[in-house]
């Protein structure tokens, strides 16, 4: 067996890194992608290594140099008009070495997991190419296979449709051949090819010619769940050492993507807090229907926006400012806002962060769960006095909840304080009072213009991706100052859309709230079976969890991720939490929610 390698293309899209250097060259994590394939064939046993050269050949071939020799034998083509010429080109200068032995066939812009190569080389079959299940990162030649894993077509880019993206797989670009498929079936075909149709294609057009025959003898060998990912430009090599990083560094890099995880399609992710049960399908299939309309127009400005807003949230235009995302909201709210705040830790910390140390009046409970009640709220700020004072309710990452009732007495105390009390209400719709316990009415906005409310959207509607927040106060001063920090456009004709068709699906929320209550229930019952979890009470799509031996938050978090390919949230690094082992796990289905505590069950054994 012996590998062919086609390193030959200029990877112009990775612009500045493939400057003076071949792709192959470029570095994931520290290293070559070429010097991490030539350790891995390194350890396959190979009679030799075949590289096709051409855009910047000099330096690859000075940059391998003699390192391999003890273990590989290495030897190399030239493709003169790499510049003119596609890959079907470079793999027919290596025909003569094709005739010769059996063949890897590998291309260079590629990372995959070490076992996929011993994966394909043991297989039984003289014919095989990798495949992975369709994914939306993925690019390039699709195929499809029958039900005993035979390519039955080779699908290009210009035949790809979206309404078979269930049937597709990507090719990985690593294929296996028998040295008598070479002479009888594949180099036949790519000399005819060639002939008629030039060099400036690629090998998989032969590879499609041939499976249209009755008895192609290609077989396709999917990977599963097995890593690997091709590098075409920037935004690949971003993800590619997010997915290779070392053990100690991956969490870290997945935490400060802050999302994006679509990305990484096989991440079970536990860290965002979206309802598992909203929109309803009848609601997005009303949002897709609209898409071209929605993605070709531009959204109101912000005042029909704030109309809008009202409608939603039923009450007056003039008292509401919607957002995109509470996150732009609560930027422009701490920047007007003076003096000091007063914060209840561990929270949410997009808020503290919007203002100075010095500006920061910090309560931290005393209770192991991290509760406390209006009583105590008052207590330490009657003995700290502040003039802002923020309550997340149920807060993130606790799970407490005040009772609305409650909530009344503290928002009374706050008027006749002098303080401006702001209430961040993005999981009250998570609580079993719920839908009676939202601020966002008339008449409590106009009782208490010291109350400011602000309620996230991506959460209990389960819509991150809309960006979409509401902030609502009767102090229209307030109101005036926030939005002129925003821009007349500030919300996109998606999130808009969603404004003004949910009133037909308000039933369907309420209904979501329900399955979601008893989806808490059953998943509390079983994250409470887990020995080294102690699981504290929440009101909120999420609990918080203290980690005990023979774990730490820390521990834990990576072996979910390195093993089970699930993202957890290890909160040791919050400063209310004194580095004490904590975690906070969001509420998902009931099918997701099933596949986390077999994994944490398994790491009890």
């Amino acid at each position: 067996m012996q590998a062919v390698i086609l390193a030959a293309g200029m990877g112009k899209r990775l612009r500045d890194l493939t400057r003076n250097n071949t792709k192959c060259m470029v570095e994931v994590n520290g290293v070559t992608l070429i010097d991490r394939v030539l350790t891995q064939l390194s350890k396959l046993s190979l009679n030799r290594v075949v590289i096709v050269v051409g855009y910047q050949a000099d330096n690859l071939i000075e940059h391998i140099g003699h390192r391999y020799d003890d273990v590989l034998k290495i030897e190399f083509i030239h493709n003169p008009i790499y510049d003119k010429t596609n890959n079907i080109y470079s793999l027919a200068l290596a025909q003569d070495k094709l005739l010769e032995d059996d063949t890897l066939l590998i291309e260079s812009d590629l990372i995959l997991d070490d076992k996929l190569f011993s994966l394909i080389i043991d297989n039984p079959y003289p014919n095989l190419a990798l495949v992975a299940k369709y994914q939306t990162w993925m690019d390039g030649t699709m195929v499809r296979i029958d039900e005993d894993n035979n390519i039955v077509n080779f699908i290009p880019k210009k035949a790809f449709k979206y309404s078979d993206v269930d049937y597709y797989y990507k090719t990985v670009n690593v294929y296996k051949f028998s040295r008598a498929f070479m002479e009888h079936k594949y180099l036949p075909f790519l000399k005819a090819y060639c002939s008629a149709l030039g060099n400036n294609e690629y090998y998989e057009q032969v590879l499609r010619v041939i499976c249209m025959l009755d008895n192609s003898e290609l077989k396709a060998l999917p990977i599963g769940e097995e890593k690997w990912y091709e590098i075409d430009d920037i935004q690949d090599l971003d993800i590619a050492q997010n997915l290779f990083a070392p053990e100690s560094e991956q969490l870290k890099l997945y935490a400060s993507r802050y999302g994006g995880y679509w990305r990484f399609p096989q991440m079970l992710d536990y860290c965002y807090l979206v309802n598992p049960f909203f929109p309803s399908q009848r609601m997005k299939d009303e949002l897709r229907a609209n898409f071209d309309i929605l993605l070709g127009q531009y959204p109101s400005g912000l005042s029909t926006n704030s109309l809008l807003a009202g409608k939603f949230c039923s009450v007056q235009q003039k008292y509401i400012i919607p957002g995109n995302g509470a996150a732009e909201l609560i930027k422009a709210l701490m920047e007007t806002l003076e003096g000091k705040i007063g914060i209840i830790s561990p929270t949410f910390e997009e808020y503290p962060n919007r203002r100075e140390q010095g500006q920061r009046v910090i309560y931290r409970p005393d209770s192991e769960d991290f509760h406390y009640d209006v009583e105590q709220i008052k207590n330490f700020f009657e003995a700290h006095p502040v003039e802002s004072l923020l309550l997340i309710n149920p807060d993130n990452p606790s799970g407490n909840y005040i009772p609305f009732s409650k909530l009344l007495s503290l928002i009374e105390w706050s008027e006749k304080k002098g303080i401006h009390l702001l209430v961040d209400e993005s999981f009250a719709d998570f609580s079993e009072e719920f839908p009676d316990n939202s601020l966002l009415k008339d008449s409590i906005l106009e009782e208490y213009p010291n109350l400011v409310v602000i309620k996230s959207i991506s959460k209990s509607f389960g819509v991150p991706g809309l960006r979409l927040g509401f902030l609502a106060s009767s102090d229209e001063r307030l109101i005036s100052e926030i939005r002129k920090r925003l821009s007349i456009w500030n919300i996109n004709s998606f999130a808009e859309f969603f404004m003004q068709i949910y009133n037909k699906y308000e039933g369907d929320y309420k209904k979501s709230a329900q399955y979601f209550f008893e989806e808490r229930k059953r998943f509390h019952e079983e994250l409470c079976r887990i020995p080294y979890l102690k699981v504290f009470d929440s009101q909120a799509n999420f609990f918080l969890c203290e980690v005990l031996p023979p774990y730490s938050s820390a521990e834990l978090a990576s072996s979910l991720l390195k093993d089970y390919n699930i993202l957890i949230k290890d909160c040791s690094k919050k400063q209310a939490f004194e580095g004490k082992s904590y975690i906070r796990l969001a509420i998902r289905g009931r099918k997701d929610n099933l596949r986390l505590i077999k994994a944490l069950e398994d790491l009890a054994r």
